[in-house]
């Protein structure tokens, strides 16, 4: 089942990757913390930097209701 990755970056900005598989969330999380936080999504390797904390939402969010 695919879910949302919630990365929260060192700049205080919060990424939101939508239908992921859980193993791209696992190699995100084991990173967490490191300078370079990188994983492949649709065939590139994306930097996000330093990223910590990091969340799972395997439900799909309701955009609608105001976050």
């Amino acid at each position: 089942m695919k879910g949302t990755a919630i990365l929260f970056l060192e700049n205080n900005n919060v990424t939101f990757l939508e239908d992921v598989d859980p193993s791209v969330f696992e190699v995100i999380k084991e990173q967490g913390d490191y300078d370079h936080c990188n994983c492949k999504l649709e065939n590139k390797l994306i930097d996000f930097g330093n990223v910590s904390p990091v969340f799972w939402q395997e439900e799909e969010i309701d955009w609608d209701y105001g976050y």
